[in-house]
Order: C-alpha cells, then sequence, then structure tokens
C-alpha cells in the first residue's frame, strides 16, 4: 500500500522539479537553438541571466526559432547581428560583453 502512495508523489516532485528550470538554463537553451556551441552558451547564460529582465530573456529566447542554419555554421558574427535587430541596446552590450568574456576563456 505504501508503495502505490509513493509512486504518484514521486511522479508529481518529478513533474514540478522539470517546471523549475531556471532563467539561467533556460537562456543556455535559447543560445545553443540560435546556433552557439553548448560550451560557450552555458557560460554566456551564466554571465547573462541576472543582469536581464524578464522581458530581455524572452526576447533572446526568440532568436532560437530564427535559426536556419546548422548550430555548428552559425558565426558569432551573425548571432550578433541577430542579437542587433533586436533592438535593445542593453540586450546588445551584455551580449557582446559575455561574448567576449567567455571567448576568450574558451
Amino acid at each position: 500500500m505504501m508503495v502505490r502512495t509513493l509512486v504518484p508523489a514521486a511522479v508529481l516532485l518529478a513533474l514540478a522539479l522539470a517546471g523549475c528550470a531556471t532563467p539561467e538554463s533556460r537562456l543556455e537553451s535559447a543560445l545553443r537553438e540560435a546556433g552557439l556551441p553548448p560550451r560557450l552558451s552555458g557560460c554566456m547564460a551564466e554571465r547573462m541571466a541576472d543582469e536581464l529582465s524578464v522581458s530581455q530573456l524572452l526576447a533572446l529566447r526568440s532568436l532560437g526559432s530564427l535559426s536556419d542554419a546548422p548550430v555548428d555554421e552559425l558565426s558569432t558574427r551573425e548571432f550578433l547581428r541577430r542579437v542587433r535587430a533586436l533592438r535593445d541596446p542593453e540586450i546588445l552590450g551584455i551580449t557582446t560583453a559575455a561574448l567576449g568574456r567567455c571567448s576568450i576563456g574558451l
């Protein structure tokens, strides 16, 4: 009988945790979907997530749907062109700074 109550509780806990993705992890996924390499995306998301507002993070997430090139072919120049197209100087500045810092460290 105890097993029957533990299984649904474990499923509910797993579902609750899945819905708790951090802004950083969501941003990292969006950067990867936009075409940046995983290590660069992780580094940049770590630096950017706390500096951007929720609406700015959502704007960056939209870049993933714009990726028409294979992930390994998107250049940083093209990525920054897409960020610039968002027309938000703060997003562009924070993204450019993170890209620079993370590119040097990789």
